[in-house]
């Protein structure tokens, strides 16, 4: 079994920072795409950010500029820190990984439980 644990999410005003990290453990042999994405009540969960192994990043249009998606293998850890937070970026952050648990297995995709991040304005 494959867990994602997120943490960092709370309550800010409008203009501070948060960072979020997510941590991967259990079976797992390779870990490839690692992302954030985020749903807001009432609408579909969407795109925050992703980094793949080599460190190329993919960013919403909406965080661009504010968001810096990283990661550390070494810890199988993904952070992403949160600049310049605006009140639509109220929602639940999820954590995403594309996680290998053994050679012979193909790649599956794991879910976070999700962390709630809320700005105020």
């Amino acid at each position: 079994q494959v867990q994602l644990v997120e943490s960092g999410g709370g309550l800010v005003q409008a203009g501070e920072s948060l960072r979020l990290s997510c941590v991967a453990s259990g079976n797992i042999f390779s870990i490839n795409v690692m992302g954030w994405y985020r749903q807001a009540p009432g609408k579909q969960r969407e795109l925050v950010a992703t980094i793949t192994t080599a460190g190329n990043t993919n960013y919403a249009d909406a965080v661009k500029g504010r968001f810096t998606i990283s990661r550390d293998d070494a810890k199988n850890t993904v952070y992403v820190q949160m600049n310049s937070l605006k009140p639509e970026d109220t929602a639940v952050y999820y954590c995403n990984a594309e996680v290998r648990i053994s050679r012979r297995y193909a790649v599956d995709n794991y879910w976070g439980q999700g962390t709630q991040v809320t700005v105020s304005s």
